[in-house]
């Protein structure tokens, strides 16, 4: 590959690995410790990753069992959920906190993979717009003493580039997608 392709193959690869980590925190109806990572807690006054200050453990298949490394974390962790967009109820004994995860209706099945679609959409313009920024990029050089066949050839590795990573995130949506329509 070329050097001067790799820096867009790298924004790529970082947009496709962004979009992966954003599907990991949709719920797809099996507990899924994912589902917490964008949650942070007040903690001596610095917001921290929830993942940071409790060990978070899944007992059963729909529920996320949250134990605290200092039980007055408890009250900041139970309203740090509460105020997410989660939609989940936690409930506490003093020591562990526990999110049962309720069973996804058809309905909001339909609405996650719309959701998913519009994030896979949402990266498929992120890679076209690297791809057009390779593009430009790659006529400047015929002010600089490059051919336009060598121009050529780098628009078509940054396409080939292009077609590749979209078909991964047509994969990447797709497998959320049955994730969350298998009931």
């Amino acid at each position: 590959m070329n050097e001067r392709v790799q820096k867009y193959d790298g924004k790529m690869t970082k947009t496709l690995n962004g979009l992966e980590a954003e599907l990991t925190t949709i719920r797809a109806g099996r507990a899924n410790p994912h589902i917490l990572d964008k949650i942070t807690v007040d903690y001596y006054g610095s917001p921290t990753p929830l993942q940071q200050v409790a060990n978070i453990t899944v007992p059963e298949a729909r529920m996320i069992q949250i134990q605290p490394w200092e039980s007055s974390l408890i009250k900041a962790i139970e309203k740090a959920i509460l105020t997410s967009d989660l939609g989940l109820n936690p409930s506490n004994d003093g020591k562990i906190i526990r999110l049962v995860l309720p069973e996804l209706t058809e309905e909001r099945r339909k609405e996650l993979v719309k959701d998913v679609k519009k994030k896979g959409e949402a990266a498929k313009v992120a890679v076209r717009n690297i791809r057009r920024d390779a593009n430009d990029a790659f006529k400047k050089l015929v002010k600089q003493d490059v051919s336009e066949d060598e121009v050529k050839d780098l628009s078509d590795e940054v396409q080939k580039l292009t077609d590749k990573y979209i078909k991964e995130i047509d994969a990447a949506v797709e497998k959320k997608s049955k994730e969350i329509l298998t009931v």
